[in-house]
């Protein structure tokens, strides 16, 4: 009987399940989007029931239409949005709050008073992250400071913190756990000795307490509950997206760099058993960690990238679908000196400006839908080229390729701009979902599905090379010419 891995993928728009085999290859897909919340400006939260019931049925469904069941099934890989932020109940396991997402910035006036008063070097040399209300730490505490008795019941041992994957894995197994490469999104760990810091705990007045056990990315954390698929299935893998992202494209090597479409754009860069500090305003993060050993990687956010599309389509109207954009923007052979810098909640990387706001720029008469269009899908590209290089001075590593996946690395216009923004290859591989993917080689890596991770590099299988065609005059005009907009959209809202 042929086995699997079950991937539980659960993004900040939909949750998906992928059924892979021994090859890498997909055997079945399943996919729901669920209800996003924006109740004041600046806030993004999700019901955390939502965020459940969508995984749950999901990997249901998969199973369902292939007719595998349980005993098929050698193991579950976990990955997740990270930084979004669940408090629930420890008794009767009901959060106690609706979930606040990684895009929110409601948080940022802590950030703001911790800058003032000399906190941000601390917290960047423990952490590896930049301060900023992307985070977990400033969500988690905005929580127990805002809900009516969470503080006092958290101080008790009442409730229990976790980031999206801590609620997944309670939910399918009771256990509260969550794995290196998500703690070390919290702001609460440090990077170095690979614990929860107390120091930073002080610093953000949280209480141990509420914190999860952390597990390795790659090992049996528990089974799920027998009711939910007809038998136990053990939990073997957990990551967070983007690093299970980097895991999929077997950027295992430094040097290596992957860059994900997704929602927002993450563009990660293998940096071996050491961490490097950012000098550029980049995240250093924990990538996994197996068999003992830890990966490390350096981190660029963008938090608008596929989002932008969807705001073309919801906000705008100016589009049905998202997979209409790509022909729309291919209508003109450029964007007229159109320039869109999507800064609808704040910039990351390299600015970490939350103040900042989205813009239109250089708009005259004869702009049309279709440029604004290819303006959105050129954003993406430019923010992505401000990413690889603050990553490049950092580093100090040299770039060859960048290895793309995610929704939107299927637009070939957007590829190949990519290219050209970067004057690098931009590889499209066979297998683009490979946030799933990583979370089903970590889990079948503990329980031997696969024996090594070069067993798993050799599955690698690329798609599609774009080479870059911009000349280099050409290239240095646009990067000048999107910086200015950049620059003009900074610290609108303060």
């Amino acid at each position: 009987m042929k086995k699997y891995i079950l991937a539980l993928d659960q993004g900040t728009t939909s949750s998906r399940a992928i059924l892979f085999d021994h090859q890498g290859q997909i055997c079945g897909s399943a996919a729901q989007e669920f209800p996003q919340h924006f109740p004041h400006p600046g806030w993004v939260e999700h019901d955390p029931h939502d965020i459940w019931l969508s995984q749950l049925a999901v990997a249901r469904k998969v199973l369902a239409d292939h007719h595998v069941n349980a005993h098929d099934v050698l193991a579950i890989g976990v990955t997740n949005q990270r930084e979004t932020t669940v408090v629930w109940d420890r008794k009767t396991g009901e959060p106690i709050a609706p979930a606040i997402v990684w895009q929110d910035r409601r948080t940022a006036d802590i950030c703001d008073a911790l800058r003032a008063d000399g906190k941000a070097k601390k917290i960047t040399d423990i952490s590896g992250l930049e301060l900023d209300a992307y985070f977990s730490a400033t969500k988690l505490k905005w929580l127990l400071d805002h809900v009516p008795g969470a503080r006092e019941k958290a101080q008790q041992g009442g409730l229990a913190f976790g980031t999206v994957d801590s609620w997944l894995v309670y939910k399918l197994t009771g256990q509260h756990v969550t794995d290196v490469s998500n703690a070390s999104r919290t702001m609460l760990f440090n990077i170095h000795l690979m614990r929860w810091d107390y120091d930073l705990l002080h610093l953000f007045d949280i209480p141990e307490q509420v914190l999860p056990q952390i597990v390795s990315s790659s090992e049996e954390v528990g089974n799920t509950h027998a009711n939910l698929f007809g038998a136990p299935i053990p939990v073997a893998g957990i990551a967070g997206d983007q690093q299970a992202a980097t895991f999929g494209q077997a950027c295992h090597q430094p040097g290596m760099v992957k860059n994900t479409y997704g929602t927002g754009c993450f563009m990660l860069m293998h940096l071996g058993r050491h961490p490097v500090v950012s000098h550029n305003r980049l995240l250093t993060t924990v990538g996994w960690r197996v068999d003992g050993a830890t990966d490390y990687l350096l981190e660029g956010s963008v938090f608008m990238g596929g989002a932008t599309v969807q705001w073309l389509r919801d906000g705008l109207g100016i589009i049905k679908s998202s997979a209409e954009v790509e022909a729309l923007a291919a209508s003109v052979p450029d964007s007229d000196g159109v320039f869109m810098v999507p800064a609808f909640v704040g910039l990351g990387a390299p600015h970490w400006d939350a103040y900042a706001r989205g813009a239109l720029f250089g708009l005259s008469r004869g702009s049309t839908r279709a440029h604004i269009a290819r303006a959105a899908l050129e954003a993406i590209a430019y923010q992505s080229a401000e990413l690889m290089a603050a990553m490049q001075k950092d580093a100090a590593l040299p770039l060859t390729e960048v290895r793309a996946d995610g929704g939107a690395a299927r637009n070939d216009l957007l590829m190949q701009f990519q290219a050209d923004l970067l004057g690098v290859q931009v590889v499209r591989p066979k297998v683009t979902e490979t946030t799933a993917l990583g979370a089903a080689y970590l889990a079948g890596l503990a329980v031997g599905f696969w024996e090594t991770q070069e067993e798993i590099a050799a599955q690698w299988i690329c798609e599609r090379r774009f080479e870059p065609a911009m000349s280099g005059d050409r290239r240095a005009e646009l990067l000048a010419k999107w910086s200015r907009a950049v620059e003009r959209s900074k610290d609108w809202e303060n």
